[in-house]
């Protein structure tokens, strides 16, 4: 299983502008890891929480409010817990002021603080699901996977045995290809298994005795596919 860590920093850059993010402390922290599989994935976001210390915090107008209503000493408790727990970064959403201390805080321990004019419950939901892909179990599997009449079909078998004929006789009669010979499969539900073609070798099919086909200049855009998910494997056997 293939598991590309994300950082801070990515995560940032891929968000910005969805979430509307500005990065206001804790810069050195931009490298900080998230990591985790996709069962846990969701818990890897969510409102301020001492019990799970570990994940991102979201501060929205409920968390600002208990925190300011808190004494000085009880903030400060607060806070120490919170950061000894290693959160890979804070948000403070619905373009809510950042609390002094806690902006202090971030900077001094390199604890990246976004802000975004968005929900809480909203940022929280959206990342939930970037983290999700993000952070899902990948594998490469040789074969060739298809749109069969929108349905995700993964042709396998050992070389020779024309999986990629096929592949081309499925194309001519109007179906999709989504990769040949090396198929990125993720896991992005407990239950779902999504695949997709590596950059390099997007929209190729190689044929014995043809050569390398580019199958949307050819057939055209209709003739492949960015994504499936997986719900059949067809296995080739010789007879």
């Amino acid at each position: 299983m293939l598991q590309t860590p994300l950082t801070i920093q990515r995560l940032y850059d891929d968000n910005r502008e969805s979430l509307q993010l500005g990065w206001f402390a804790g810069f050195p922290g931009g490298e900080r890891l998230i990591s985790g599989d996709v069962a846990s994935a969701a818990d890897q976001v969510g409102h301020l929480n001492l019990i799970h210390p570990g994940r991102i915090q979201v501060f929205g107008h409920q968390e600002i409010n208990y925190y300011q209503r808190l004494k000085t000493g009880s903030r400060s408790h607060v806070i120490g817990e919170l950061i000894a727990g290693g959160p890979p970064a804070l948000i403070i959403a619905q373009g809510l002021e950042t609390p002094p201390d806690i902006l202090a805080i971030c900077d001094e321990k390199n604890i990246p603080l976004f802000s975004t004019p968005l929900p809480a419950a909203q940022v929280i939901d959206f990342l939930r699901v970037y983290l999700s892909k993000k952070l899902a179990q990948r594998i490469i599997m040789h074969g060739v996977f298809m749109d069969v009449l929108g349905v995700g079909v993964l042709i396998t078998g050992d070389s020779g045995l024309g999986k990629s004929e096929l592949g081309l006789e499925l194309i001519s009669r109007s179906h999709g290809l989504v990769a040949d010979d090396a198929v990125e499969f993720s896991r992005i539900a407990p239950n779902m298994i999504e695949g997709r073609c590596p950059p390099l070798l997007q929209n190729l099919l190689e044929v014995r005795g043809l050569g390398l086909l580019d199958i949307k200049a050819i057939f055209g855009e209709t003739a492949v596919r960015r994504k499936m998910r997986l719900k059949l494997i067809v296995h080739l056997v010789r007879r």
